[in-house]
């Protein structure tokens, strides 16, 4: 080892170390970190539950080194999905924050087909809902004061069996599902209650959450299967006093027929344990 102490060759190993520092290590580190790659960011502010749309996300270039992982690159990956958690405009979507699974306190919005539809209506003061204790799956019928201002007071044909999907405070979390409350030793009382309805049965509660007169009562409390026979009495009824859309000079119109005689078609009252 005596040549290491020749200041010569020493100046020599220090030259060519440099060299390779600069011209091998440095330019191969630079190389790593000025790779580029596609990622997918959020261009809207997303919160947990949401579903992704195209509208929310953007692809961009963004360097590739120190990337997490579970980064999402392409971004058909993530339309479909649902947050798992809140995502602010400008983050990188990760893996971990999507699910196929709707979050607890909306899942029933995301089971429509097309036939029936979710509305909700006002519940004006504590009496008007069962003095708060509706639940999700009870079937209810929904009383009309006034109806049509003729001075009765009716449970319109349409409405005689319709079901509760939803029970929300005015908070606008669900008050059965679980979900976050702002005081927990204080009961959240409900605000708002949402029904699966018909196009025809939406109708009619429009009109009256537009007048602020209904009244809900509970029907049925229980099983889905005998909830179903409630549901299918008033769907019959539902066709009789609206049958199909008749062609006539080319355009589709439909008999309404319904709303004039709430009194002449009554559904069935179906028995527990049929």
């Amino acid at each position: 080892m005596s040549f290491l102490k020749n200041r010569t060759v020493l100046g020599v190993i220090c030259i060519v170390l440099s060299l390779l520092i600069c011209f091998v290590v440095a330019p191969l580190f630079n190389s790593g970190i000025s790779q580029k790659t596609d990622i997918v960011r959020v261009i809207k502010d997303i919160k947990a539950g949401d579903q992704i749309t195209r509208e929310m996300l953007k692809i961009v270039e963004v360097g590739s080194y120190n990337l997490p992982k579970n980064v999402v690159k392409d971004v058909d990956t993530a339309i479909g999905k649902y947050a798992a958690a809140d995502m602010a405009a400008g983050d990188y979507i990760l893996s971990s924050k999507l699910t196929d699974v709707p979050a607890a306190e909306n899942a029933y919005l995301y089971h429509l087909d097309g036939e029936k539809q979710a509305i909700s209506v006002t519940l004006k003061n504590f009496a008007t809902g069962l003095s708060g204790k509706l639940a999700t799956g009870d079937i209810v019928s929904v009383i009309a004061p006034d109806y049509k201002k003729r001075g009765t007071t009716v449970i319109p044909a349409e409405l005689k069996y319709v079901e509760v999907i939803a029970v929300t405070a005015n908070t606008g979390y669900d008050t059965d599902t679980g979900g976050q409350r702002g005081n927990e030793d204080e009961k959240q009382l409900p605000s708002t209650v949402t029904l699966l309805a018909s196009p025809e049965q939406s109708k009619i509660l429009a009109e009256l959450e537009a007048d602020g007169k209904l009244h809900l009562s509970l029907v049925y409390r229980g099983s889905k299967e005998n909830a179903a026979k409630f549901i299918e009495a008033q769907d019959k009824v539902i066709e009789e006093l609206y049958p199909s859309a008749k062609v006539q000079t080319g355009e589709e119109k439909t008999e309404s027929i319904g709303a004039e005689n709430t009194g002449n078609i009554k559904p069935d009252t179906p028995k527990e344990g049929e």
